[in-house]
């Protein structure tokens, strides 16, 4: 290899050395609020899913198409995930979660105007797509831009804010779902158009954020970074009154300039180089994925079919869940950078899988109300919660920085299909059956689940706390100083 094709750097060492600024709080609002419009999303349709089997809303599904069209949602979250990855990682971060978002937004426009089952399946699968583009592009541009120190804390708390959008999302339907205020058949198609007006709003915002500087210095483009990283730090001097920033302790790291990286590569650093990794995201994302979707989006068909409560009420009830959902990671989050990632993802896991099987034991007993129930599914959720936010800034942040978009979405699509697609579908016949016995088994399998990934996470988890993303993975075009040969 010649030397010309190489180049040094420090703008890894740079970003992370900074203080925390007025910049800094702009990127974890305009990016994370992805979150907060999935939780939208996702609560809409929680809420709505008994309504939608009364014929006044203009659709009246059976509850197996309620479980169907979520599952279809999330089958288009796990398409967007991997079709946007792509071209995040090869033509940037920044493109694409202008992209991502604008797709999100039209066809959550044309949600509110489906007028039978196959339409609504339709809008819901490319608005999914999506929400799941968006995962990709903003979790790697977030990580990337945010200093290593908080890193954890601050990946927690934005996907926390994914349960800010479900409490949203509840009040909203209170009011929408009451046949006194609005009438049926327009009240659920309000609710997702109000979702794409936030998601217009953020869209103007991100066209102040950059692209990511690790992205251009690992794709040939060093001196746009150096200049975008240089615009960073004035910024941070003028937000934070400072005239000197702390000194750079990081030396500078060799990249080889590539224009692109091929499957052929990906494939070989997620195989073997890091396959260890790459069981550990597939055991954290699919078993989060699979206790969330199965409770979470059949939550108002359980209190509707198994407890009597009314379509228009149910809404109260999940402002509670999503609030101790809300509460967990951001309580928990800075945790993961000071006692650490595998203590606390694996006591997470472990504790939700328990608190899972106590409250499937009590449900089947037939011995607790909807309020218990609910009650019992916020302490649950407070620590599922914090893990599966983590499950996400695990895969984020082990992998190499040029194939970190990728991985993201692969452990998505795989683990959300393993789990989020099934999870519903299964769900939804289960409490069909009207049995309790039968719904028992899956909780159980649920709550299994979370007690494995605890384990597999104890045993090979990541110690990525207050560590730089090239310690944790150095970029696939770094060149080992000692040998002068690119890894790998």
């Amino acid at each position: 290899m010649s030397e010309a094709n190489t180049v040094q750097t420090q703008v890894a060492a740079r970003l992370d050395r900074l203080p925390w600024s007025r910049w800094h709080t702009l990127v974890i609002l305009a990016l994370g609020v992805t979150w907060v419009l999935d939780g939208i999303e996702v609560a809409i349709a929680g809420n709505i899913a008994d309504a939608l089997t009364t014929p006044e809303t203009g659709l009246g599904f059976s509850a197996g198409q309620v479980g169907t069209a979520t599952g279809i949602y999330i089958a288009g979250a796990c398409t967007g995930a991997l079709f946007f990855s792509y071209l995040t990682d090869r033509f940037g971060r920044r493109k694409l979660f202008l992209v991502t978002l604008a797709v999100y937004l039209v066809f959550s426009v044309l949600t509110a105007f489906s007028w039978d089952f196959f339409s609504f399946v339709v809008f819901r699968f490319l608005a999914g797509m999506g929400i799941g583009g968006e995962y990709s592009a903003i979790y790697s541009a977030i990580d990337e831009m945010i200093p290593a120190r908080v890193r954890g804390q601050l990946a927690l708390f934005v996907s926390g804010t994914y349960w800010a959008g479900a409490i949203l999302a509840s009040l909203m339907t209170v009011v929408l779902l009451n046949p006194d205020v609005i009438d049926q058949f327009y009240g659920w198609r309000v609710a997702f158009a109000l979702g794409a007006v936030l998601a217009l709003g953020i869209l103007l915002v991100r066209r102040y954020v950059p692209e990511s500087p690790r992205w251009l210095m690992t794709h040939g483009q060093v001196d746009e970074a150096e200049r975008v990283v240089g615009e960073i730090e004035d910024e941070v001097r003028q937000s934070t009154g400072r005239e000197e920033l702390p000194p750079v302790d990081e030396g500078p790291i060799t990249i080889e300039q590539r224009g692109g990286i091929g499957f052929g590569l990906v494939a070989r650093a997620m195989f073997q180089m890091y396959p260890v990794r790459t069981v550990l995201g597939l055991v954290l994302m699919s078993s989060q994925a699979f206790l969330y979707n199965a409770i979470f989006f059949t939550a108002g068909l359980v209190l509707g079919e198994f407890f009597g409560v009314p379509s228009g009420s149910i809404p109260y009830y999940l402002i509670f869940f999503a609030l101790g959902n809300l509460l967990g990671p951001l309580l928990l989050g800075r945790l993961f950078d000071r006692v650490g990632r595998r203590p606390m993802i694996s006591g997470c896991y472990a504790i939700a899988g328990a608190l899972m099987a106590l409250s499937a034991y009590l449900f089947y007993q037939d011995v607790i109300t909807a309020t218990t129930q609910t009650a019992l599914w916020v302490a649950l959720f407070f620590f599922a919660s914090a893990a599966a936010s983590a499950a996400y800034l695990t895969v984020s942040e082990v992998f190499p920085m040029e194939i970190r978009a990728m991985a993201i979405a692969l452990f998505y699509a795989i683990g959300t299909a393993l789990g989020g697609i099934t999870g519903p579908v299964v769900f939804g016949q289960l409490i069909g059956t009207g049995d309790r016995g039968t719904l028992l088994i899956g909780y159980l399998v649920a709550a299994g689940l979370m007690i494995l990934a605890a384990l597999v996470e104890l045993v090979i988890g990541v110690k990525a706390e207050r560590r730089s993303l090239e310690d944790v993975a150095a970029p696939l075009t770094a060149i080992r100083q000692e040998t002068g040969v690119a890894t790998p």
